[in-house]
């Protein structure tokens, strides 16, 4: 199912190995399209037995349970749970500023989106992987099944590193023209000079389940940098001049923690589960281990 036996593949076969025996899982229960291959926590009227409740006249008589009204003399309604399928979109942040570290940013976030969308075909969901700032978007499928694994990693292969959108309104785009419920993955080392509160509020005022993947360089984490240095911003080509000591190294330190702890702070009061990650934790490592805990797969 891989690309290609290089290091740049998205699905390797060790990867794919584990994902195979994974599921998306949403904390909010919505309403699929299609029949799928889970089981929903909304009771329907599907072949897997739930629970009972009281007749209230105007309930379909076909579901009263006969026997229990012969021993009880009272009437109750079997409720099953329905199966449904699910809708998975991922946004992965295409900005200049992803285009850094080794694996670059942009190919982490990439491979985690080729991933769990893996995850998603196999098990019928709807998938929808859309790279944020770009032209590209637009054209981005709805994709279902195993047969869309290729598509799914082509279109993903075309995902460009310099697109130029402000993270606001990529989002507000994104928001436009998708209406499905579901779980939405943003993918994103968050780096925008306008901030990232407004543009997360477009996704904040949808019914999704949201995940916020904060992706970061090791370079970016602990920088190895010396003597005198002119920063060019890769997003609008700002320029300083600087001299790389101890104390500057401990104040971007310290600045860099205070700017992921004000992210995770400013997610979880509105009920979006935040995960900051360094590219050099392995993609499947951070799957099978820390979002599993979190809850979105299992």
């Amino acid at each position: 199912m891989a690309v290609n036996s290089s290091k740049d593949q998205l699905l390797t076969p060790e990867l794919l190995s584990q994902l195979d025996r994974m599921e998306l899982v949403s904390r909010k229960i919505f309403r699929g399209r299609m029949k799928g291959e889970r089981r929903s926590r909304r009771k329907g009227q599907s072949v897997e037995f739930a629970d009972y409740r009281n007749y209230v006249p105007g309930d379909d008589l076909r579901f009263i349970d006969w026997n229990l009204y012969a021993r009880l003399e009272r009437l109750f309604l079997k409720l099953f749970l329905e199966e449904e399928d699910l809708h998975f979109y991922a946004l992965v942040d295409c900005s200049r500023s992803m285009d850094f570290g080794e694996p670059s940013k942009l190919f982490y976030a990439k491979q985690l989106a080729a991933a769990l969308g893996y995850i998603g075909l196999c098990r019928s969901d709807r998938i929808r992987i859309e790279p944020l700032g770009s032209p590209l978007a637009q054209q981005a499928p709805v994709l279902r099944g195993r047969k869309s694994v290729w598509q799914m990693l082509g279109y993903l292969n075309q995902f460009p590193a310099d697109a130029d959108a402000p993270f606001e309104s990529s989002l507000k785009s994104f928001c436009l023209r998708n209406s499905g419920k579901g779980i939405l993955v943003l993918i994103t080392d968050l780096m925008d000079k306008a901030g990232y509160e407004q543009a997360l509020k477009y996704l904040i005022a949808r019914d999704l389940d949201i995940y916020l993947i904060h992706v970061l360089s090791r370079a970016e984490i602990d920088p190895d940098l010396k003597g005198d240095l002119r920063l060019i911003d890769s997003e609008d080509g700002d320029a300083r001049e600087i001299t790389v000591s101890t104390r500057l190294l401990d104040r971007y330190k310290d600045t860099l923690a205070r700017f992921i702890q004000g992210a995770r702070e400013f997610c979880s009061k509105r009920s979006i589960t935040y995960m900051m990650t360094s590219t050099d934790r392995p993609v499947d490592r951070l799957i099978s281990r820390y979002l599993r805990q979190r809850g979105l797969v299992r």
